[in-house]
């Protein structure tokens, strides 16, 4: 809780933490043995949080979306975007973990009853790690349909041969969900088709053709490019059926945007509780800086978008949950989010100044790390451009 000089709770001002209160304070406890320190810790030798990840999986957390028949809670998904809120907000970050959410769709809806039950007891337990989402690539970037990535079928078994870019979590991660080619572009009849998801087990794959190189980026993300030259998978680890792989991808799209809003929802409580903090307590020319317009509007204005952008996530998560049609509020929910967090991170550091750029304000930090909401998991322009063509009728701009 942050709290201003004369000891009044800021927290409830930002109107956000209303549901799951039993959740948001276990999540929150947890969060407070990890302070700042231990994350600039973590940037400085660039390092995976073992001991964070390790802490939510243990609490039970990271299985949020696991059936109760697996292993795991059964919670809906606005349970589990709860969780990544409070961790944003709490001024960690879930980026080291978040993928065991939002894959986990694609695994429970299109897997088979064997494979949920080979692999899903595991993951709830934290034996097993599946946070590798192997999609993007170099040439084809959000251009999902256009990868080159391929698998074909040797006998009794796939190889997969290719390059993904952007995996994060790679090198920490057990199990590695891939999107590959199984039927060539110029053999299907639309360009999303001929597409199909592999379940990897990345246990033993680097002596079998696959080869992980970490990527320098501004964030400690543990992201990488992952190169597969003939990597074997079995038949079993195919999901769903061969050649409808895109659709699943998309099927688990909705539930990414909606918790990656989340997490934007929690860092942009997290500047506003910390902007508006400062302005109570720096003094300059005998008045607190908050007393000053250009310093109170633009926080003030930034918490008014983040509570409509809550809203909004709030609508896609019912929806979701409720297994209706979510692609629109699912978008609009990650775009009004991610500009909110990023207006807020914006004032948050003009409110700070100099000290802003201090590491042990953590605003520099955090402000480094909500930019990334504007261009992933997908940019703000594109679901602009998916707005104008599929909910407003206009023509397809891309």
């Amino acid at each position: 809780m942050t709290k201003y000089e004369n000891g009044e709770d800021l927290s409830p001002a930002v109107g956000l933490e209303v549901d799951y209160p039993e959740i948001r304070e276990s999540v929150a406890a947890i969060c407070a043995k990890f302070p700042s320190d231990y994350w600039r810790d973590q940037e400085d030798a660039d390092t995976y949080p073992e001991a964070f990840v390790r802490e939510l999986t243990e609490s039970g957390f990271l299985a949020a979306l696991i059936p109760e028949e697996y292993g795991g809670a059964g919670l809906p998904l606005r349970a589990a975007s709860v969780i990544l809120e409070e961790i944003h907000a709490s001024g960690c970050n879930a980026g080291a973990c978040h993928a065991q959410m939002y894959i986990m769709g694609t695994l429970l809806r299109h897997g088979s009853e064997e494979q949920k039950q080979r692999y899903l007891p595991d993951i709830a337990s934290g034996q097993l790690r599946l946070q590798a989402f192997g999609v993007t690539e170099p040439t084809a970037g959000t251009d999902t349909t256009q990868i080159q990535t391929r698998a074909t079928w040797d006998g009794n078994q796939y190889r997969i041969n290719g390059q993904k870019i952007w995996t994060s979590r790679a090198m920490q991660s057990d199990l590695m969900l891939v999107l590959a080619r199984t039927t060539p572009a110029d053999q299907v009849t639309k360009r999303s088709h001929g597409l199909s998801v592999f379940l990897l087990d990345l246990r033993g794959a680097k002596e079998k053709g696959l080869t992980i190189r970490k990527l320098e980026t501004m964030i400690n993300h543990q992201t990488n490019e992952v190169f597969f030259d003939n990597v074997p998978v079995p038949p079993e680890n195919l999901i769903g059926e061969v050649d409808k792989g895109f659709s699943y991808i998309l099927d688990g799209m909705n539930a990414e945007r909606i918790l990656v809003a989340s997490e934007a929802l929690g860092d942009g409580r997290f500047f506003i509780n910390k902007a508006s903090a400062y302005a109570n307590e720096r003094v300059v020319f005998n008045r607190p800086i908050g007393q000053n317009q250009a310093i109170q509007f633009p926080i003030a204005r930034a918490y008014a978008e983040l509570r409509a952008a809550d809203m909004m996530n709030r609508a896609a998560c019912a929806l979701f949950d409720a297994g209706q049609t979510c692609g629109e509020e699912a978008n609009i929910a990650k775009l009004l989010a991610a500009d909110a967090s990023w207006n807020a991170a914006e004032a948050c550091m003009q409110t700070h100044g100099g000290f802003g750029y201090a590491r042990e304000y953590d605003v520099e930090r955090k402000w480094r790390e909500t930019r990334i909401f504007q261009i992933a998991p997908i940019s703000t322009n594109l679901i602009l451009g998916y707005l104008g063509q599929h909910v407003l009728g206009m023509p397809r701009s891309y």
